[in-house]
């Protein structure tokens, strides 16, 4: 995912002068096709986290029901039914999303690429995405990224948080007035990266 941003960027950089797509040859075709190689493993990390996210955020509002409004003897079950439940979609809602996203993937980005990118600028971007540097950033950006998120939820907490629970009251004086009974709990406020879903 992390490439597709990078990406994103040079996309940005190199190309946004271009107003008009520019020629496209077979070399051109063939580095472009190149690049789609190099970025496959991406588009299908980016395609597995759109399927899981819908299945985290249940899980997640899940986690909140069952803790105010199921018996405690019971919650261990529920949630053993709630997990396989949860991986049974992602196994079958992952292959079809990679599926289409694969497919999907030389008509939008590698099109783009082909319009915005000469071959000598694509020649640089493979020679890039291919360098020794960007493969060790590559390794390194997760827990650089994990690290900043720590500090961000920690740095924002205390300015979010009375604002999460004015939001959380409001909402619920209102759902009380209607006679629609209490919403859950809010979530932590600036709280925790999303939750992943199960069976990653």
């Amino acid at each position: 995912m992390k490439r597709i941003l990078a990406l994103s960027v040079l996309c940005l950089a190199f190309g946004a002068q271009a107003q008009t797509a520019l020629p496209t040859s077979q070399a051109k075709k063939d580095l472009v096709n190149k690049i789609l190689t190099l970025q496959q493993p991406d588009v299908e990390m980016l395609a597995k986290n759109l399927a899981q996210e819908p299945a985290g955020r249940m899980l997640q509002e899940a986690g909140r029901v069952l803790q105010s409004q199921v018996a405690e003897d019971k919650r261990d079950a529920v949630a053993r039914s709630l997990e396989a439940s949860a991986r049974k979609y992602v196994d079958e809602a992952v292959p079809l999303v990679r599926e289409r996203a694969l497919k999907l993937a030389p008509s939008t980005i590698g099109t783009s690429l082909e319009e915005r990118f000469t071959e000598e600028e694509l020649k640089g971007l493979i020679a890039w995405l291919e360098s020794p540097t960007f493969k060790k950033y590559q390794q390194v950006a997760p827990e650089i990224q994990r690290n900043f998120m720590q500090k961000l939820v920690a740095d924002a907490r205390p300015v979010i948080e009375p604002k999460l629970k004015a939001l959380e009251e409001n909402v619920r004086a209102t759902l009380l007035s209607t006679g629609a009974g209490a919403p859950p709990a809010a979530a932590t406020p600036a709280g925790k990266a999303p939750a992943k879903a199960a069976s990653k």
